[in-house]
């Protein structure tokens, strides 16, 4: 009794450390750990809401039902092309913008401040926006191409081709603000000292570039890879707000099936099976990019 007592009185670094790390871990466990244990049970059961009955045991009988079910394919298909489209895209307007609000501008603020606004726009506004942007009748887009030449106009958001371009198109105007401000941060970090010897090396602006700017600008790349290709794999507001997953469901997402599956249909046993689906795919690209930043270390 006297030991337990003396350990409170005086705890050692090990125990201070716990008292002090339990509160956060308690509220993981309620908003992390609790959620996704009742997603993975959901995903074991046949549960919907819609009849009234009770959670039915299915095992592995869900996720045979995804790996069969066409739809699934369709939304994992469109989710991986707008991923492998819209990240390095992303990335690559992201780091030129960074690069511009970097320069040596007297005023450097309304820079800054154009990179921070789309970042800041909620995704179903700015997918409002673009849709507009796309109208076939009234679009931006097309009264431009009318002032060009073009005869016919273009049915953007009625056309599966079309659709899609036009809604990464949106996803990385939005991101790139994102990538762009993780970025720009980096790039600060780097020492002047650095591009200064190199130019005494006699080294041109490309090779600063390549040999410089890339090598120290990577973990901070890496970082920002990290979360827009997450946010990616979990698209939903800007794909449904232009186009609700059509022209039939050409540019529905896992995200947008899960919400119609389980909003919709009120399948929740099914809709928490895709869900776990996702959230393992999501896993593995981060596992990924971990992995990445190891090598690196």
């Amino acid at each position: 009794m006297n030991g337990w007592l003396d350990r409170i009185r005086d705890p050692s670094e090990k125990t201070l450390a716990w008292v002090l790390l339990a509160p956060a871990f308690l509220l993981l466990g309620l908003i992390v750990a609790y959620p996704i244990g009742k997603l993975v049970w959901n995903s074991f059961h046949d549960l919907r809401l819609s009849g009234g009955g009770e959670a039915k045991f299915t095992g592995l009988l869900n996720y045979s039902d995804v790996l069969q079910d066409g739809d699934f394919w369709n939304a994992a298909l469109n989710t991986f092309l707008i991923t492998v489209i819209t990240v390095p895209g992303g990335l690559v307007v992201g780091l030129g913008l960074a690069m511009l609000a970097n320069l040596p501008f007297r005023r450097r603020w309304p820079v800054r401040l154009a990179l921070l606004l789309p970042w800041a726009l909620p995704l179903s506004f700015v997918g409002l926006i673009f849709a507009w942007f796309f109208h076939t009748e009234y679009g931006v887009v097309n009264d431009v191409l009318r002032r060009l030449g073009a005869r016919e106009p273009t049915m953007w958001l009625l056309t599966p081709g079309y659709a899609f371009a036009a809604i990464c198109a949106s996803i990385i105007w939005k991101s790139s603000s994102f990538i762009a401000m993780i970025l720009l941060a980096g790039l600060q970090m780097i020492p002047r000292s650095l591009y200064e010897a190199a130019e005494v090396d006699g080294a041109s602006k490309w090779q600063q570039f390549r040999e410089v700017t890339l090598p120290m600008l990577m973990p901070s790349i890496i970082v920002a890879l990290i979360f827009r290709t997450i946010t990616a794999l979990q698209t939903f507001d800007i794909p449904y707000t232009m186009t609700k997953g059509g022209p039939g469901n050409a540019t529905e997402t896992l995200a947008m099936l899960i919400h119609k599956t389980t909003i919709d249909y009120l399948d929740v046993g099914y809709g928490s099976t895709l869900a776990v689906c996702m959230f393992l795919l999501s896993l593995v690209f981060t596992a990924l990019y971990l992995r990445r930043i190891g090598k690196s270390d």
